[in-house]
């Protein structure tokens, strides 16, 4: 999409710190993040958000999935994390691209929001 951020993101066309990419994810530090470890995962195909997801979106969830785990262990979270998306606007979501939040580094409550 022209005007997505993530889609700018995923592309170079902005800049991030990134902190993983393969040919179909890419994982960069949250630029407002809620905790000491604040990663966003998104894929780089456009996919508005979980809603619009298919069985066909297996193989890229699963790679999100492993790359949230891994970061996790290199940011050493062993106490805990949370992975978050929000899905329209009463849950929040704000940029309509597929994303999780790794957040990690801290106590959180629950339930949360």
């Amino acid at each position: 999409m022209v005007d997505c951020m993530f889609c700018k993101i995923a592309s170079k066309e902005l800049a991030s710190e990134v902190v993983a990419e393969s040919d179909s994810v890419i994982a960069f530090r949250d630029i407002n993040p809620a905790g000491p470890v604040h990663v966003l995962v998104v894929p780089k195909r456009h996919v508005s958000s979980a809603a619009d997801l298919s069985s066909e979106d297996g193989d890229v969830l699963a790679e999100m999935f492993a790359t949230m785990s891994s970061i996790a262990t290199t940011e050493g979270l062993e106490r805990g994390y949370r992975i978050v998306t929000n899905v329209g606007p009463d849950a929040g979501q704000s940029v309509h691209h597929l994303h999780f939040h790794l957040i990690g580094g801290r106590s959180m409550a629950w339930p949360p929001g």
